[in-house]
Parts: structure tokens; C-alpha cells; sequence
């Protein structure tokens, strides 16, 4: 999450001195809070997952993280946006004085978009978790979640072509993977030889030599 947070900070810094400021003034209060919302069911899932799961090559750890940072990220800030405008919080908080996507209420998008979304995220966490499934079946409810998270974000785009939202929302993604790829890298190491898979055939580190 820190990373996530570090990232997003970082990718929006120049558009403080080059532009007009309102992107920076809006993305890291908002993704912040985004943060603020997800980092203690993340600390959780995170746990659940580290112990149901074995440790993963490398390569493979880092491309699911990222991937699957990303279509949190992505999915977060739009459900985020979608909060905004649902609960009118622009008006209680000023933390969300800047509205993006503001056609979006009404609009059959503004209906479709919650279901959409929690049959992504259940299709994601059922791939993540469940033991009987192989990777390749895996992956395949990770892709067809990430395509209905995806559909509804792009719904909400065709409704409202906000520049400022679109901007965010690529930055969030951005943020997120990279965040995610941080996490899958530390999570294929995760574990020590508890975590080793039956049968793996990994090369046991040898002590290091003393020095004379």
C-alpha cells in the first residue's frame, strides 16, 4: 500500500509545477483515501492468502500481483467515483470537492456498474483461494473478471468522457500495479521451506563460509 501511495505521488509531482495543479490537487488526497479504505481488508485477504497458498516462482508472483494491483486500483477508483456521486459525499467532504464522472448519476452505467463490479472482485477472490482449481482454470476466472471489472469502467467512461477521471484512473491503474508488483515479488519469497510446494524441486541455499 505504501508503495501504491509512493507511486501515484510520484507519477502526478511534475503535473504540480507543469500544468494547473488540479491534478495533483486531486489524485493523492483521493487515492489516498482509496488507500485508507482498502489497506486493512488487504492486510487481511493478504494473510488468508499467504497461508492457503505455496510459495510461486518469481516471474509468475510478480505478473499476478501486478495484475492483480492493477484491477484494484482500477476498479477501487472508479467504485470510489461511483461512492461520490451516489452518497453526494462532495457535499458533506471537502476531501471530495472535485466530482469526476458527474453525468454519471441516473445513467443505466450508474445501475450496472455494482453488479458488474462484485462479480469481477468474486470471480478474482474465488481464483485466488480456491485449492481444487489448477492455475491455468485460475487464470482463466481472473481474466473474465478483469474483463467485467474493465466493462464497467469503460461504462462509466462512454457515459462521461471526464479528462480529469480518465487521467485518474490510469494513474490509480499505474499506481496499483506497480504496488502489486512490489507485493509479488516480496510474496514468491514468502514463507521459507514451510511454503516450498510437495515435490518441488528447489535447490537448497548452502550455509555460507565462515570467514578466516
Amino acid at each position: 500500500m505504501l508503495v501504491f501511495l509512493a507511486a501515484n505521488f510520484l507519477l502526478v509531482l511534475p503535473s504540480r509545477y507543469l500544468g494547473s495543479g488540479e491534478l495533483y490537487r486531486f489524485i493523492p488526497p483521493t487515492l489516498a483515501y482509496l488507500g485508507t479504505l482498502l489497506i486493512l481488508p488487504g492486510m487481511v485477504l493478504a494473510a488468508l492468502l499467504g497461508a492457503r497458498t505455496f510459495r510461486t516462482p518469481r516471474k509468475r508472483g510478480t505478473r499476478v500481483g501486478a495484475g492483480v494491483g492493477a484491477l484494484i486500483a482500477y476498479s477501487g477508483y472508479f467504485g470510489l467515483a461511483w461512492l461520490t456521486i451516489a452518497l453526494g459525499l462532495n457535499r458533506r467532504d471537502q476531501a471530495f470537492r472535485t466530482v469526476v464522472f458527474p453525468d454519471l448519476g441516473g445513467s443505466l452505467t450508474f445501475y450496472a456498474f455494482v453488479p458488474l463490479t462484485l462479480l469481477a472482485m468474486g470471480l478474482v477472490i474465488f481464483a485466488l483461494y480456491s485449492r481444487g482449481a489448477n492455475f491455468e482454470q485460475r487464470r482463466r476466472l481472473v481474466y473474465v473478471g478483469a474483463a467485467l471489472a474493465v466493462l464497467a469502467g469503460l461504462g462509466v467512461v462512454g457515459t462521461d468522457s471526464d479528462p480529469l477521471g480518465i487521467l485518474g484512473a490510469l494513474i490509480s491503474t499505474l499506481a496499483g500495479a506497480i504496488g502489486g508488483y512490489v507485493s509479488g515479488a516480496g510474496y514468491a519469497r514468502a514463507g521459507g521451506d514451510d511454503m516450498i510446494p510437495p515435490g518441488a524441486n528447489i535447490r537448497r541455499r548452502e550455509p555460507r563460509r565462515k570467514p578466516r
